[in-house]
């Protein structure tokens, strides 16, 4: 059965605030979680506007992420490990801009094995580095994606889960 607990850790690094991971148990194999964050119809449900999400699953290849409201977003994948672990780069505070080691925090989720279930942790890393527009940091800054990711991890478990039932 289904756990809802999750682990939110935040740390910084060097004093500023850098890192947000987030953890969660899904009662889901882990090559539905894997399918969930990565098939072009699953991601536009979880993040998005329930359309399917153009993704070009390979290293350089871009998965295009509409945060409605907040704009569109061609996130730059960086490592695809299937069905283990997946990266991508995100130009959070720069709509329409591809996502460059210069413009964006790193997200990653990495997929254990947890009984029948999987143990889903997402991290994204880079804010320290990042100058963010005074307009875009109330949707771009750390704090807005500290509380973004704790409500998307439970989006995360419940789109998956629901499509196991």
């Amino acid at each position: 059965m289904s756990t809802d607990s999750h682990r939110n850790t935040d740390s910084g690094s060097g004093g500023g605030r850098d890192r947000i991971e987030r953890e969660i148990s899904i009662a889901a194999p882990m090559e539905r979680v894997w399918a969930v964050l990565t098939e072009p119809e699953h991601v536009g449900s979880w993040f998005g506007q329930g359309t399917p999400t153009p993704v070009d699953l390979r290293p350089g290849g871009i998965m295009q992420l509409d945060h409605g409201e907040y704009g569109q977003f061609p996130t730059t994948i960086v490592t695809v490990d299937p069905p283990r672990y997946f990266a991508y780069r995100w130009a959070s505070a720069f709509p329409g801009e591809v996502a460059t080691e210069g413009n964006s925090t790193l997200v990653e989720f990495t997929l254990t094995p947890e009984g029948d279930g999987t143990r889903l942790r997402v991290v994204e890393t880079g804010f320290a580095a990042l100058t963010i527009p005074a307009d875009r940091q109330p949707t771009a800054g750390y704090e807005s994606h500290s509380e973004g990711w704790s409500g998307q991890v439970e989006n995360i478990r419940r789109y998956t889960e629901q499509l196991a039932a």
